[in-house]
Order: structure tokens, then C-alpha cells, then sequence
């Protein structure tokens, strides 16, 4: 029987997509539920599964654009796997003619041997202790790191890196995937429809360093999860945003829109461009839970497995430049939301601190606002109540930033 695989819908407004890569070849074999292929939205990835288990045949190619619901390849469910046919075999089963693959091998044929190169010490070693190389490869039941650093040696001395003419001028034509496309469209957007403003400060991170430091491996070995500044980052923008809620809100039409929950979006580099998965009620989760999530969504973005779902209704966005080194920078705003943080790379400079010139491990911050919403006040109040957060960590516990006062009813 032919099974035909169709393209899957992202969404209710997606009609068409681009199937980015097959994770199979043709007229391989594929078990049911198989990752079989990627096609990619302007939303999202989405994998193709195979159905049923047999042998794949490609009506499309990487590249190829599909409408939803077009078929994109089809399994001969008919022709078994060479191991679906020896379990037969072993349990005294006969296949049947639709279950034979063309030139199998019978059961008692011997698999050819990988062209080995044997040594003239190696062979004398073999001959003089009567050792096959059937034997030898048979007992080698461990495979380690000077074996896999052998075969990688032998690989390189084999196949040296091609050099490219010093004089070679050629170009490289890749067509922009619909979710480049997207993201392009939007960030013209925004410079487009918003007026947008940046604010800056800087925040000494030594409390912070130390905290990490001395818990990280405890944290680690309850929580299976490194601990890292985003969550801090994530937990001091929540508290900050309940003292200037105009910063989590958005503009539609002639209304604007204040949640009383706080999602925040999280920005992560992938190879096919910048997702941002959101970390739903960030003001109700630890840090640890904080953490979890954040490792769990930054693994599915990488293998491009996010769903629509966990890619929209952000209130608030959070981008990382300092990952790769970035100092200073001004962050686009993700819309509809009105506001996003950028962090940068943490750099050891000279700071006046009680009259006296000492060095700190300092991070520039950056929050870009939508000037037609939100007021410098607010915007410059919630980026200050975020320093202050992150250079008294201790303050997170209350979501306060003078529980003195607090504690005094004033």
C-alpha cells in the first residue's frame, strides 16, 4: 500500500510553506513515527512523521514551496526493512514475496568487511597469534576516545581541506526562508509604526557572580540545570514591571491593553534566524523554575520544535547580545508589545565607589520603549528598579525595593 505523507498546517492563516530539509534520503527505509523531514512557516518548523514504516519515495525537494495538504512524499508500506526480515526468519516465520527486498542478502551470507588498512606490524601481530579480522573486530566491544581521535586523524590524512584559489570571486545565491522573510518584515515594521526610544544604564553584577558561583554546583545536581543570569534577569523584570505596568502593556487601535500577568519573551539564536519562545506567568515561577523552563524552550527552538503557542502572546521581551560578546546596542521592540530589555557582555571596568576608583564586573543594560505608550519616567523607572533588583538579589524574595519601608508601614 502507498501511503501519502501531506504537509501539516502551522496555522489558521498559513496556506503555504517551504520544506527545508529531508532528514531521510529517498528510497530509504523509515519506521512509523520516524522524523522524516522539516517544512518551515513564517510562524514555525514543523517536522514530517512517517505514518507507517516502509520505503520513502520524494515528490519534493529543500527548496520546494507546498500548499498545505500537498502530498510531499509517499511510503511503499509493502517492502519490509533487511531487520523486520531476519526477526521473521529467526522466529521460523517465511516471508512472503511482498516482504522480500530486491538482492537481499540470505541470512546465512556474511556481511562484506569495511576495507580495512592493517599495518605490517599489525598483521605479523595477527598472524603470529592465528587472529582473524573477523575476530578482531568482533572484540572490539568499547569504543573511546583514542579510538573515535584515530579514525578523525585517519580522516583528515585522507581527505585534506580543499584550498580555495586566492584569486577565486565567486558568489553564493541562498533563497531567504519564510521565517527570514517574516522576521524582516517585522523589524522594518517596527521602525516603521512605532516611535521608538532607548534608555540605558549599567549594573554591577558582583553579587550576583558570587551567588552563581558559589551555588552553581549544588544547583546544578538538584535541578540537573546550570544556573545562569537570565532567570535573575527574567524574575527582577517582572517585579519591576508591577511598580510601571505601562511598560507590559500594547496599543490596539485606540485602546491600550494592561494584562495583570507577565509573559515575557526570551530571545534565542537558532541556525535559521532569531525565535523568541515565551516564558508564560514569569512572576509566579522561582528561580529554578525559571531555569527548567528556560532549558526547555532554548532545546526546542535549537532543533526547531516550537509551537505556535510558545511562540506568541509575549507582554514583555528580553534579548542576550552579551552571549556573543556584545557591549553596547540598542534592542528592537518585538511587537505588538511595547518594550524590550537588552543585556550585554559583563566587563571588568574602574568605578567610583565611597570616593575610591575600584573594578567591578559591569553590564551595560539598554531598554528600547514605544514612545507613544510608555513615558521616559516609566521607562527609566523600570530599568533603575532592574539594577537595583540585580544588585540586591536578596530583594527578590519580597518583590521589593526598600522593604525597610515596608517593615515600617511608610
Amino acid at each position: 500500500m502507498i501511503v501519502e505523507i501531506k504537509i501539516p498546517s502551522p496555522g489558521e492563516s498559513v496556506t503555504e510553506v517551504q520544506l527545508s530539509a529531508w532528514l531521510v534520503n529517498d528510497n530509504d527505509f523509515v519506521s512509523r513515527n520516524q522524523e522524516i523531514g522539516e517544512v518551515e512557516s513564517d510562524k514555525a518548523t514543523l517536522p514530517l512523521i512517517a505514518a507507517e514504516s516502509g520505503r520513502i519515495h520524494f515528490l519534493s525537494q529543500p527548496g520546494d514551496t507546498l500548499k498545505v495538504g500537498a502530498t510531499a512524499c509517499t511510503i511503499d508500506t509493502e517492502v519490509v526493512t533487511k531487520d523486520e526480515l531476519t526477526k521473521s526468519l529467526i522466529h521460523n516465520e517465511t516471508p512472503t514475496k511482498d516482504e522480500t527486498i530486491d538482492n537481499i542478502q540470505h541470512k546465512e551470507t556474511k556481511e562484506p568487511l569495511p576495507d580495512l588498512k592493517i599495518t605490517p606490524l599489525g598483521r605479523k601481530l595477527m598472524e603470529e597469534n592465528n587472529l582473524s579480522v573477523e575476530e578482531l573486530l568482533s572484540g572490539l566491544t568499547r569504543i573511546g576516545k583514542n579510538e573515535i581521535e584515530a579514525v578523525l586523524n585517519q580522516r583528515a590524512q585522507n581527505n585534506p581541506p580543499t584550498k580555495v584559489p586566492i584569486n577565486q570571486r565567486e558568489e553564493e545565491r541562498t533563497k531567504l526562508s519564510p521565517l527570514r522573510k517574516k522576521l524582516s518584515e517585522r523589524l522594518v515594521a517596527v521602525k516603521n509604526q512605532t516611535a521608538m526610544l532607548t534608555t540605558f544604564n549599567e549594573i554591577d553584577m558582583s553579587k550576583l557572580m558570587s551567588i552563581k558561583n558559589q551555588y552553581q554546583s549544588a544547583f546544578k545536581a538538584k535541578y540537573n540545570v546550570k544556573l545562569g543570569f537570565m532567570s535573575f534577569f527574567l524574575k527582577a523584570s517582572a517585579e519591576a514591571l508591577k511598580y510601571h505596568p505601562l511598560v507590559n502593556s500594547r496599543i490596539v487601535e485606540d485602546e491600550i491593553i494592561t494584562p495583570t500577568f507577565t509573559d515575557i519573551s526570551v530571545a534565542v539564536q537558532t541556525q535559521k534566524g532569531l525565535l523568541v519562545p515565551v516564558i508564560r506567568n514569569v512572576n509566579n515561577l522561582s528561580i529554578a523554575e525559571l531555569e527548567v523552563e528556560l532549558a526547555r524552550l532554548a532545546e526546542k527552538a535549537r532543533a526547531s520544535r516550537l509551537s505556535i503557542e510558545e511562540m506568541t502572546g509575549g507582554t514583555f521581551s528580553i534579548t542576550n547580545g552579551g552571549v556573543f560578546g556584545s557591549l553596547f546596542s540598542t534592542p528592537l521592540i518585538n511587537p505588538p508589545q511595547s518594550a524590550i530589555l537588552g543585556m550585554h557582555n559583563i566587563i571588568e571596568r574602574p568605578f567610583a565607589e565611597n570616593g575610591q576608583v575600584v573594578v567591578r564586573p559591569l553590564m551595560y543594560v539598554a531598554l528600547s520603549y514605544d514612545h507613544r505608550i510608555i513615558d521616559g519616567k516609566d521607562a527609566v523607572g523600570v530599568l533603575v528598579k532592574i539594577k537595583k533588583f540585580i544588585e540586591n538579589p536578596h530583594l527578590l524574595l519580597s518583590g521589593s525595593i526598600d522593604p525597610e519601608k515596608d517593615l515600617l508601614n511608610i
